[in-house]
């Protein structure tokens, strides 16, 4: 008994040595990179803000303190170095390796939710399904959902008319509804009419509170392993989270098999795409446990990025009347008394979209994504060791100086061809950039644009808030702590 107990004491203190070593190593690696004080082990954990907002502006402000080329620094949760870039160029390197292709620690922790889908699996089981998945969101097919979003969007329209008359209306929830319809009734082939039901949505509550827990848990290394979260964090609401989030998307997945059961599988038109995955489950290439990963994934992505992101841009039109006048008389125009927005309009929406983009610059819904290391990497001339994570911030990319003067000023001319064309390619990545880039981008955008045209052809819209105002969290996603507001008049 004494030799067992010996033994597992020798291993337990030769396993923190080599721990201890292997930190104070990466320590020295990282030294030449900037940054504030802090302590092997524990790292910035005495500075460390708790809060959501406190946190946020706590990573963009270590990021502001060196401004100055390379735009690199290092924050330590704990012993973990987290290594934040934000100029393109930096950016660049990581973004086109075919190396780092894996994502940083805190998408793990989205495991239990997302499972191993497109947003968070291994680089080997992420390659072949997103080369199977690629072909769903092809331009051809994206056409053929835009009589879907037109009929979302005046359902949408509909609802806002009640608030026509200056009534200050909180957006983000009545257009979460709407995107949730739309990729339901476009990618699942199932429409949910959540905009339809006057109770408030749990799939919705679900996906935003699971949201604020993972963001929570990211910040407390002590909190990463499961069983002690558990046992010392909110395991009991993380799971009923879980129970919510999985028991609507295995509605969704089981009401579409069994409408295809029923109909021989005979498919109309072009293939949704749960219908995709449902046919390669038939067909032996994925099993149950991979659909439900990828429809939760891109539920999620589907509606809660997309909802983000008109909200922002209808808080920024809404705060600049002129640009405001500017997209009423594109849309007068283009649209004339046409009542739909049709696939022929989209193109000739120039100047909404550069609207569009410069929201996602100012505003982006993703704000930051994480990857890996997967070998040494030469950056801003420091050799960053194997198994590191960096942290490409997209909100401080968006903001750097030497590509976008007077980067806090909403300037939707800067994405006209002329100005676009002088920037670094990587100086704009809302959707991130490379080969792991956003598979639903181009989807995002053509459902932004019909949406935002219905309302704005209808409307003219002010923002309660101003945008020094508006406090914001980053959770995954970019939200306002106090929601956004804004007035509908009718034009």
């Amino acid at each position: 008994m004494g030799f067992l107990i010996t033994s597992i004491l020798i291993l337990g203190a030769t396993i923190l040595t080599y721990l201890l070593v292997r930190h104070l190593k990466t320590r020295k690696a990282l030294k030449r990179i900037s940054q504030t004080r802090n302590y092997p082990i524990i790292g910035h954990a005495l500075v460390t803000k708790p809060d959501p907002v406190g946190f946020i502006d706590q990573v963009n402000g270590l990021c502001y303190l060196f401004p100055e080329n390379p735009r690199m620094c290092v924050l330590w949760l704990g012993p973990i170095p987290i290594v934040m870039l934000y100029s393109p160029q930096l950016v660049e390197v990581i973004l086109t390796s075919n190396k780092h292709l894996d994502k940083g620690f805190a998408y793990k922790l989205l495991e239990p939710w997302l499972g191993p889908g497109l947003l968070t699996s291994k680089k080997e089981a992420w390659r072949p399904r997103r080369k199977l998945l690629t072909p769903t969101f092809h331009l051809e097919i994206l056409k053929d959902f835009v009589p879907i979003f037109n009929d979302q969007a005046r359902i949408l329209t509909k609802k806002l008319e009640k608030y026509s008359d200056g009534e200050p209306v909180e957006v983000l929830s009545l257009i979460t509804l709407c995107t949730l319809d739309v990729i339901c009734e476009t990618s699942m082939g199932k429409s949910v009419n959540a905009q339809l039901e006057e109770k408030n949505n749990e799939y919705v509550w679900a996906v935003h509170t699971i949201n604020e827990l993972i963001q929570e848990r990211t910040k407390n290394p002590l909190l990463w392993n499961d069983l002690t979260y558990k046992l010392f964090g909110n395991g009991k609401l993380h799971q009923k989270c879980l129970d919510i989030l999985h028991s609507f998307t295995r509605k969704v997945i089981d009401d579409r098999h069994r409408e295809l059961e029923q109909s021989g599988w005979k498919f109309e038109g072009r293939l949704a795409f749960l219908d995709l995955l449902l046919e390669m489950a038939r067909n032996g290439q994925m099993d149950r446990a991979d659909i439900q990963a990828e429809v939760d994934t891109f539920m999620f992505e589907g509606h809660d990025t997309t909802s983000a992101g008109l909200m922002w841009a209808l808080h920024l039109i809404g705060t600049y009347p002129e640009v405001q006048q500017k997209i009423h008389d594109e849309l007068d125009e283009v649209l004339g008394e046409d009542d739909d927005v049709t696939v022929e309009h989209l193109p000739r929406l120039k100047y909404m979209e550069c609207c569009l983009k410069e929201s996602l610059r100012v505003c982006p819904s993703v704000p930051i994504v994480m990857r890996e290391l997967a070998t040494d990497q030469q950056l801003g001339g420091v050799t960053v060791p194997k198994g590191v994570h960096v942290l490409i911030n997209h909100h401080l990319v968006h903001r750097d100086p030497s590509q976008w003067p007077d980067p806090e000023r909403f300037d939707p001319d800067r994405f006209l061809p002329e100005n676009a064309a002088k920037r670094h390619t990587y100086s704009f990545i809302p959707f991130s950039a490379g080969s792991r880039n956003c598979i639903g981008q181009r989807f995002a955008i053509l459902e932004e644009k019909v949406i935002l045209a219905h309302i704005l052809r209808r409307f003219r819209i002010v923002a309660v808030e101003a945008r020094h105002e508006v406090r914001y969290k980053v959770e995954i996603i970019m939200r306002p702590i106090n929601g956004i507001h804004i007035q509908f008049y009718k034009r």
